[in-house]
């Protein structure tokens, strides 16, 4: 947090407009303008965008959606949210991405949506994705108007993680046919709880139902925001369906804002920690994420390092030594198959080995515009000490 936020919030609060209100709208526009997509929409986490745009495309009971077992639960909860069937797939072998070589003989007839992770603030190898989809578009059977314009299975990302990442010359957001942001506290980019939803142009579908449809979900299915209310004489309203209440307001957007305009600066702190993180680990036995290449470009958000050769309980020895010199590591992510709620559906870890084998040993080092230089020589100097 700057000053800047404080004026941005202090701004919305003397308006008198705190709840959804110019501020959102003037950051939904920013985020398109971010993303080279036409249009995108505010929520009150990335979680709700994901489900919302499940809801919008009629995604429910008897329907499939495909997602890695490598993720938080929020990527495969949405799913079970609208009653739909939770199919995970495996990690490639030493890679934190789904195995794309498995995607296309999980779709199937009751396949509607695939919802791949762009981990850490990669971009997922979406030309894979869309391969493996086009191969099953004879199979897919739509079930209403959107699902027939696209005329195969949609692919939605969950890019939580990935604001301001670039693959092939595209950005996160005009890539996957939808795209969910989170501007959590802990990401990026933060509007202290929110999210953004991105959409490439559908043939047949307008951009504004698509918007109005988002609007009527995140607001109890009421058909005007307090917006549209304050003109006057325009009190009257209608509630056409009992939806949701996720909307994003002023204040958060005021947050998001001010985060804006500092953003490439603060992506560009990101890699200049990861770069010297690189530097001080390379000859350690160590695996690290390429979150820089010719093509691609990350966003910076995690620092993953897989201890080669370590057992799970050494690992974890690593992180109680490090928090003893006051330095707070973390894991990302113990894999869904070994969480109660996905065990009760069913899923067993047995079933994804590779996912488990890249937990066992996976530690995150700390990753955030905060640190200084003198904080980064120090966890690299601690860590070194410990894995050596």
């Amino acid at each position: 947090m700057s000053e800047a936020e404080v004026m941005e919030v202090a701004e919305a609060l003397r308006s008198g407009w705190i709840t959804t209100g110019p501020k959102t709208k003037e950051f939904e526009k920013l985020i398109a303008m971010c993303c080279n997509t036409r249009t995108a929409v505010c929520l009150n986490s990335a979680t709700a965008c994901m489900e919302m745009i499940l809801r919008v495309l009629g995604v429910g009971e008897g329907d499939e959606v495909i997602t890695s077992a490598y993720t938080y639960t929020a990527t495969a909860s949405v799913t079970c949210h609208v009653g739909a069937k939770v199919v995970m797939i495996d990690t490639a072998p030493g890679s934190f991405e789904m195995d794309y070589d498995k995607l296309a003989d999980a779709i199937n007839e009751r396949t509607k949506v695939i919802i791949p992770v762009d981990l850490a603030g990669i971009v997922c190898d979406y030309d894979k994705i869309f391969a493996a989809v086009e191969s099953k578009r004879h199979i897919f059977k739509p079930s209403n108007d959107i699902q027939k314009a696209f005329g195969r299975v949609v692919v939605l990302a969950d890019a939580a993680h990935a604001f301001g990442a670039k693959r092939g010359g595209k950005m996160c957001g005009e890539i996957a046919d939808f795209t969910s942001f989170s501007f959590h506290a802990v990401k990026n980019l933060t509007t202290a709880e929110g999210g953004a939803l991105t959409w490439r142009p559908i043939n047949g579908i307008e951009d504004e139902w698509l918007y109005k449809q988002f609007q009527l979900l995140s607001l109890h299915g009421q058909n005007k925001d307090a917006l549209a209310k304050t003109k006057l004489g325009a009190w009257e309203y209608d509630i056409v369906a009992p939806n949701f209440k996720c909307n994003m307001t002023d204040v958060m957007a005021g947050i998001g804002l001010a985060q804006l305009k500092r953003y490439p600066e603060m992506l560009y702190r990101r890699r200049q920690i990861i770069e010297r993180y690189n530097e001080g680990l390379k000859n350690c036995n160590v695996q690290v994420l390429n979150h820089y290449g010719d093509s691609h470009s990350s966003s910076g958000h995690l620092y993953l390092v897989r201890l080669i050769g370590k057992t799970e309980a050494e690992r974890n020895d690593v992180i109680s030594k490090m928090a003893e010199r006051g330095i707070a590591c973390n894991v990302h992510y113990k894999p869904l198959p070994m969480m109660t709620a996905y065990k009760n559906l069913g899923f067993d870890i047995k079933d994804y080995p590779n996912a488990y084998n890249q937990y066992v040993n996976e530690v995150t080092l700390p990753l955030h515009t905060r640190l200084s230089d003198e904080d980064i020589e120090y966890i690299i100097a601690n860590f070194v000490e410990f894995i050596s």
